[in-house]
């Protein structure tokens, strides 16, 4: 097992890793909209999407792979009448065959934020 780290995404804000490389697979943490530069959070919906899928991308080139290795994501959405809006922002950001995903809303999430994302991807 390697640990990922990156300043390019935003640090953890627990007791646990950015990523984890297992084998020739890598398993994310969850990813927040925290600008990593700031650590402000990313205001509005589309904005705090785009900068989700920016941090996962951040950890995945980090653990040397990017995004077109996802085979598996988890969105936990805050609000599901969101979903139509995060699922579109979420198509810029994978390409056939798209990776399997579970979505769910939950009551709530870090922050009090919109969405949070991982992914499990080859190297």
């Amino acid at each position: 097992m390697k640990t990922v780290s990156t300043k390019n995404a935003p640090a953890a804000i627990g007791p646990y890793s950015q990523a984890q490389i297992v084998g020739n697979m890598v398993y994310t943490s969850g990813q927040i909209p925290i600008i990593p530069e700031t650590g402000e959070l990313a205001q509005g919906l589309e904005a705090q999407a785009n900068q989700v899928f920016k941090n996962l991308s951040e950890l995945l080139k980090a653990a040397g792979t990017d995004m077109s290795k996802v085979v598996k994501t988890t969105v936990f959405i805050k609000d599901m009448n969101d979903f139509a809006a995060i699922n579109a922002i979420y198509a810029n950001y994978f390409t056939e065959p798209f990776p399997a995903r579970s979505c769910v809303e939950v009551a709530r999430l870090p922050k009090d934020v919109a969405l949070e994302c991982e992914v499990i991807a080859e190297l």
